[in-house]
């Protein structure tokens, strides 16, 4: 059976979802669980409405970080990148972005992935990297021709201008 949430997020557009989920902050837990789940079409779109309503560095995310980082190894591309645009919003300790710098190299190599969750992944290795020197070499090698061949254009320029190239 159909939670409440869950139909809204197949029955509504955007902003008749992100109306009723403010309006209805009990259903916020429910909706973090289900955005970590694989219950689709339900999860990816979960995922999404959190992201467009948290605040940056949500405390009522903060404690799912490890969640969201372990699940995302096992999700397709469009889950994949509601996520990370989740994680990029949050404050995250060093180890945590240990852990998500390696998942954003592996999704960046998968030259087969959707560019949406590639450049998403490439936003987070850059901001990752900047905090890091010793890592900044890692950009020059990850951005070689072949890496950026299967980009949509736009996605390749979006890539190109975070490296200034």
């Amino acid at each position: 059976m159909e939670t409440p949430l869950e139909h809204v997020l197949m029955a509504s557009n955007k902003q008749g979802m992100i109306a009723w989920f403010e309006a209805h902050p009990e259903c916020y837990t429910e909706a973090v669980h289900l955005g970590l789940a694989d219950k689709q079409p339900y999860s990816w779109r979960a995922a999404w409405l959190l992201w467009s309503c948290m605040e940056d560095n949500d405390p009522r995310i903060q404690p799912f970080i490890p969640e969201i980082i372990e699940c995302m190894k096992t999700k397709r591309d469009g889950h994949q990148r509601e996520l990370l645009k989740i994680l990029y919003r949050m404050e995250v300790s060093e180890a945590q972005e240990g852990y998500i710098f390696d998942l954003c190299m592996n999704v960046w190599e998968k030259v087969s992935k959707a560019p949406s969750v590639r450049h998403n992944a490439f936003r987070m290795i850059v901001r990752i990297a900047s905090k890091y020197p010793d890592l900044t070499n890692e950009i020059a090698l990850i951005t070689q021709n072949h890496y950026l061949e299967t980009l949509s254009p736009g996605v390749r320029r979006a890539v190109l201008k975070m490296i200034d190239r």
